[in-house]
């Protein structure tokens, strides 16, 4: 095979590598919308269809990290395409990482129904959600327009999700020692939000990938969370 013709195969497994990552990230962004639906609802069957859908989170995850593997192995790279490829290996792990956590807001759904609930703040993690799914969007149209200034500007806003985690995590405490019969409920309340805010941490983590891609760098974006 000519040598413009190898080109050509390379660029047309990158241009699959590139869809398939696309759509694992539609996939985690679905489930990080169903298991939040579910806990608001109650709705335990949606729970567990987020738990028993998680395998083929994982599963997209593995085909993707062998296919870089055979990429690298097998194409030898050029410094561009390379930086693509590792690009789409670490940002894949930080999307199955926030599938986990979608997961985990789903277990919580079953674990607390029949509790009392605060509506309030159910309310409040709704929107919070909401607002994970927004920027979960806005990763994925950076990382297909290679924009790293989305990228920039996407990390920067994840601020505004931690200011809320810890907004709710306050009034669950106000609520607990106002009523004992909400200590179960809160508490959930709470694992649900932290697992939201790292939600916006692995967004921040593929929100430097992108640069990475972009600019050869490996920068630390959103180093005043810290």
């Amino acid at each position: 095979m000519e040598e413009n013709e190898l080109r050509k195969v390379f660029e047309e497994e990158l241009a699959d590598l590139h869809v398939h990552f696309s759509e694992m990230g539609m996939m985690v962004n679905e489930a990080i919308y169903k298991s939040v639906k579910a806990f608001i609802n109650h709705d335990r069957e949606l729970a567990q269809e987020v738990i028993e859908n998680d395998v083929l989170i994982n599963t997209r995850e593995t085909e993707l990290e062998k296919k870089c593997f055979e990429l690298i192995a097998l194409q030898q790279p050029v410094t561009s395409d390379l930086r693509k490829i590792v690009t789409v290996m670490k940002a894949c792990a930080d999307l199955e990482r926030m599938g986990d956590h979608a997961v985990s807001v789903a277990k919580s759904t079953i674990r607390v129904k029949g509790t009392k609930r605060v509506p309030k703040i159910e309310a409040e993690i709704a929107e919070l959600s909401e607002k994970v799914k927004v920027m979960v969007e806005g990763v994925l149209e950076a990382y297909i327009k290679e924009d790293a200034n989305k990228a920039k500007n996407l990390a920067t806003a994840i601020n505004a999700i931690d200011f809320e985690f810890y907004e709710i995590y306050r009034q669950c405490i106000d609520e607990m020692k106002v009523d004992p019969e909400l200590v179960l409920g809160a508490t959930d309340y709470m694992l649900v939000a932290r697992y939201l805010k790292r939600m916006g941490d692995y967004v921040t983590n593929i929100c430097e990938w992108i640069v990475y891609l972009k600019t050869g760098k490996v920068v630390e974006l959103n180093t005043s969370k810290h």
